[in-house]
């Protein structure tokens, strides 16, 4: 994997920022796209653009073939048994609420109980605290440890026949730890739940395999894997997704209409109604091409080095606090930190006049801040065009932002 060669497929980062070489360090956030995903999405709407699904004619039949070819790729990406399997949404929030208002809300009822970290994304936390005050089931917390991590023993006391739905993040957006997924599933089927997967920050960093993992549900957003803003996936087993309610109703949905009743098509048609989100699809479709022509097993070399690359150079730095596993613990791609008093967003500012830009505040994770103690945090994240280099850069940004401070006080 040739970092410096793969830069010059992202056209974005061949620019200055207040006069400095760009160096991007929020890919958790959103990663940047290559110029052969730019370029799919550009001949689509040239060429190709018209609704999928409907029309007989050549652009329609181009479009719907392209459509489900990504549905094809995706499904061979992560692993799924079948295309059906793969539903197409706006984003793992989405994705989630779909879970949480089509299987969870019918089903769940008093004494049940869906069983949680305190370090998940709001996307994986608020859909279960509506789908608790509505049915009257109970939310549970698995406990963590300093790092972020959680205890297989404090999982399997926690569910318990009561237990109807576990959701995890496999990598925490926050403390980069990565939660055991296969013994999650196993606990969780053990007493008949079903377990959740929240994969933002695992899918486009690390193999997949949802029959190896053995994950009822999984979501994540192509936005963060190279591919465009505004597309997402939802992976269900397919007895999960034929006994799930559809969210949405309209067009293209139906199987038959009447008056006064309607039936559904099967998975995935049955979820996805109203015109898809066709260009994004594609995109995204375009993205894993990418994605597989490097390798995940090279990218997910790649971020860890480069994250323990960063967590050595931060402790270098004083006063400043670097969460997560420490170093030599296998972490995601993607470090978090404060400098002292200075407030993150301070830092960011800070850093993005050198040109390097990070991400300061809650990352949609207020739980967990209060569980850490502070209010926000910064977070450098990595992907496949980030160098040892631009650790470098954000070191010496750093130290900047430390002695203006300390001078801005005297």
């Amino acid at each position: 994997m040739n970092v410096e060669t793969l830069r010059k497929d992202f056209p974005i980062l061949q620019q200055t920022i207040n006069g400095h070489p760009l160096v991007y360090l929020d890919s958790a956030a959103t990663s940047q796209k290559p110029i052969q995903v730019l370029e799919v999405l550009e001949r689509y709407y040239r060429e190709d653009n018209a609704n999928v699904h409907r029309g007989v004619h050549t652009l329609g039949s181009r479009a719907t073939e392209a459509y489900e070819l990504a549905r094809e790729k995706v499904a061979r990406f992560i692993h799924a048994p079948s295309p059906e399997q793969v539903i197409f949404t706006r984003g793992t929030t989405e994705s989630l609420n779909m879970i949480a208002y089509g299987y969870a809300r019918p089903r769940f009822k008093p004494g049940d109980e869906i069983v949680l970290t305190p370090s998940e994304h709001h996307s994986n936390l608020i859909p279960w605290q509506q789908v608790a005050k509505v049915t009257g089931a109970t939310l549970k917390y698995i406990p963590l440890q300093p790092d972020g991590s959680i205890r297989l023993e404090d999982a399997e006391q926690l569910i318990t026949s009561a237990t109807k739905l576990v959701a995890v993040a496999q990598v925490s957006n926050v403390m980069a730890t990565i939660h055991p997924i296969k013994e999650l599933a196993r606990l969780a089927h053990r007493v008949g739940a079903v377990l959740v997967v929240d994969g933002a920050q695992s899918v486009p960093h690390m193999p997949t395999d949802v029959q190896d993992l053995d994950c009822d549900f999984l979501a994540f957003s192509g936005h963060k894997m190279c591919g465009p803003t505004g597309i997402g996936v939802l992976y269900g087993k397919a007895s999960l997704l034929a006994a799930m309610e559809p969210v949405y109703f309209g067009g293209e949905m139906i199987e038959v209409v009447e008056l006064y009743d309607a039936t559904w098509k099967e998975s995935p048609w049955k979820f996805e109604g109203g015109t898809p989100i066709i260009a994004g699809a594609i995109g995204l479709g375009a993205a894993v091409d990418y994605l597989e022509s490097i390798g995940l097993e090279e990218i997910r070399k790649h971020d860890e080095q480069l994250a323990q690359y960063t967590v050595s150079r931060l402790l270098e730095v004083e006063e400043l606090t670097v969460y997560g596993p420490g170093l030599g613990v296998e972490r995601g791609g993607l470090v978090t930190f404060n400098l002292g008093d200075i407030h993150p967003h301070d830092v960011s500012t800070v850093l993005d006049a050198e040109g390097v830009a990070i991400r300061a505040g809650h990352h949609c994770a207020q739980p967990l801040m209060k569980w850490l103690g502070v209010g926000s945090t910064a977070r450098a994240s990595f992907y496949l065009y980030n160098t040892e280099a631009d650790v470098d850069v954000l070191i010496h940004a750093l130290q900047s932002a430390k002695e203006f401070f300390q001078h801005a006080i005297r």
